[in-house]
């Protein structure tokens, strides 16, 4: 009887002194896609491909604004016209004074052929010495100096022709016209109030914004270490705040050709990535946050485990569920990003790695129990 209560008290204190397991959370290795990839280092932007931002080139009054903010538009249609009466009315005139030089050039170029002609049958006819030769000289003199008026009515109806098409550039600066079909972004101004051209250094708000609703891209900075790798057409994905469960497939369409240097942050390179498919153009704003990731290499069907298991100088812990201990392995890896680590050597598909590596207590023969079924 006191041998079992000795027994029964050591079953016990071994109980008592033994380690209880660390409670660990595992993900399965699998196989799938590994993707080596570099990101923004500060949030993108997304763009229109045209965003322009207008004015009229000459000052005045507004005095016709047929357009309101949010309005779709048709390149050439009218924006803004600003008061021009005066120069519709010196239009008018000038294209009068035009109509009339014209009938008094075509009179005198009549005239000058009529002058010709005669002039030519007194040539032959004093030829053959029937007319004085006064009288044949004068003929030709008047008929030169005809011609001499007809060319000067033809360069006054040109000169007044010049006038009709200064009027008209004068009359066109006054007019703002969409220069592509787009969208009224914004208005800066009201009907009737007094509108300004910037003076030199110092700019003043564009009178109307439009953009191009059906072109978007994203411009984001990267580092300038991995701006190196980037190449033009790679292929690329777009995350934006706005649409946080969804993915943009893009690509990239261009690198800047400078680095930037900004006051307290690291050096970058924009790099540009335009979006493949047209039908996710339809919900963009310009303006949103985005971020990028350039696709720099991918393999597909490999050996896989979570980044997050990875451990410096490449370990890993490794659950035994049969016997519930973790097992520390050193692994070759080949291409990883923030989610997968590519797996050439070290594990198998089916192993259970730790991803909570940084828990008390986790160390290489530790006891171990799994916190949840990995998903």
């Amino acid at each position: 009887m006191v041998v079992l209560v000795v027994l029964i008290g050591i079953v016990m204190l071994v109980r008592a002194t033994r380690p209880k397991p660390v409670q660990v959370s595992v993900k399965a290795v699998t196989r799938g896609t590994v993707e080596r990839t570099v990101s923004n280092t500060r949030a993108g932007t997304v763009k229109a491909c045209r965003w322009a931002k207008l004015s009229p080139s000459a000052g005045g009054q507004i005095y016709n604004l047929p357009i309101k903010e949010g309005d779709a538009v048709k390149a050439g249609q009218l924006l803004l016209e600003l008061w021009n009466d005066d120069l519709k009315a010196q239009l008018l005139l000038v294209q009068r004074e035009m109509a009339a030089a014209r009938n008094r050039s075509r009179a005198a170029c009549l005239k000058s052929e009529a002058a010709r002609r005669s002039a030519e049958r007194l040539v032959a006819l004093r030829k053959k010495d029937v007319v004085p030769e006064d009288r044949t000289e004068n003929a030709v003199a008047e008929a030169t100096a005809l011609e001499a008026e007809c060319r000067a009515g033809q360069t006054e109806v040109s000169v007044l022709e010049a006038k009709v098409a200064l009027t008209q550039a004068n009359i066109e600066r006054t007019r703002l016209l969409a220069p592509f079909d787009g969208v009224i972004a914004q208005i800066n101004n009201k009907l009737y109030e007094f509108v300004t051209p910037s003076p030199v250094g110092i700019p003043t708000p564009p009178a109307v914004e439009i953009i191009d609703n059906s072109c978007f891209y994203v411009t984001a900075p990267i580092d300038e270490v991995d701006a190196s790798e980037i190449r033009d057409q790679m292929p690329a994905r777009i995350t934006m705040d706005a649409f946080r469960d969804r993915h943009f497939d893009g690509r990239v369409r261009r690198i800047a050709d400078f680095v930037l240097d900004l006051e307290k942050q690291a050096r970058t390179v924009d790099v540009e990535v335009a979006f493949n498919r047209s039908e996710d153009l339809k919900d963009l704003l310009a303006g949103y946050s985005a971020d990028i990731e350039v696709i720099l290499d991918a393999r597909q069907d490999v050996v896989r485990v979570p980044t997050e298991a990875v451990m410096e100088g490449k370990k890993v812990y490794v659950y035994l569920p049969d016997r519930h201990k973790l097992s520390l392995r050193t692994i070759r890896a080949g291409l990883s990003n923030w989610d997968w680590t590519e797996v050439i050597d070290g594990l198998t598909p089916g192993d259970w790695v730790v991803t909570n590596t940084d828990a008390p207590g986790i160390q290489d023969g530790a006891a171990a129990e799994r916190m949840a079924e990995a998903p």
